[in-house]
């Protein structure tokens, strides 16, 4: 594992990066230039990294320290199979020390070494029961990833999951907050379109939201659709929900 001197500096700056980023996004990618910096320091070798991760009822998100960390992660989550694949399913560290003469992955293999990329890591990272994600390291040479490396980056994976697992729970609540948000405003939206329909029509809060559910229905529209249909058809101004007390 990095020393106490590496490991505190490392948590310093993924601290920064997480006060730093907007949204888990954004944290993957400073991550994975961060992950490339620290393993291409300690190997005295340009490495690249990508960073995978995987939430419940989510697609796979991707990120790389260049754009060719990037594309190789995806292809090798479009193959199904790979080095990442394997550390994100088996939750141990991967190593495919030389593509030309590993077996386990020949399709993979080939555009790897088509890219310049001879040997690859994948590290996974501990974030919790509901995702899962890992590092892929990503090497021009073979010989890369000694055992000194490996436990490098498997000691900076430890630090950098802590870091992650806080940045996809912040996800969560940022996300939930968002819905809850969308919730309530589509509410204000059709509660509004009822009042006018009421008022139009002269019929009680039930009749008027019948009314909605038939047009949606016959329309094959969304139900907030069409109540800012209705409310467009009485003001120009922007419907907005209140939440002063």
């Amino acid at each position: 594992m990095a020393n106490n001197s590496i490991g505190h500096d490392a948590a310093l700056h993924l601290q920064d990066l997480l006060l730093g980023t907007d949204n888990v996004e954004d944290f993957l990618g400073q991550l994975a230039v961060f992950s490339a910096a620290e393993l291409s320091r300690a190997a005295g070798a340009e490495i690249e990294c990508g960073v995978t991760l995987q939430r419940r009822k989510r697609t796979m998100t991707v990120a790389g320290s260049s754009p060719q960390a990037v594309t190789l992660d995806r292809i090798e989550q479009s193959l199904g199979d790979g080095p990442c694949i394997e550390a994100l399913r088996t939750k141990a560290v991967v190593l495919l020390a030389d593509v030309d003469t590993d077996p386990r992955w020949p399709a993979y293999q080939r555009q790897l070494a088509a890219s310049g990329c001879r040997s690859t890591l994948g590290v996974p990272l501990e974030i919790g029961e509901d995702a899962a994600a890992a590092l892929n390291f990503f090497g021009s040479e073979t010989g890369l990833f000694t055992e000194d490396i490996i436990t490098e980056a498997a000691g900076f994976a430890d630090l950098a999951g802590r870091a992650l697992r806080l940045a996809v729970r912040l996800g969560t609540f940022q996300s939930r907050a968002e819905d809850l948000q969308a919730a309530l405003e589509n509410r204000t939206s059709i509660n509004l379109a009822c009042g006018v329909i009421m008022a139009q029509n002269r019929c009680s809060q039930d009749q008027a939201m019948a009314i909605l559910t038939r047009v949606s229905s016959n329309r094959n529209q969304k139900l907030r659709e069409v109540a800012a249909d209705v409310l467009r058809n009485v003001t120009s101004e922007e419907v907005r929900t209140h939440f002063d007390a």
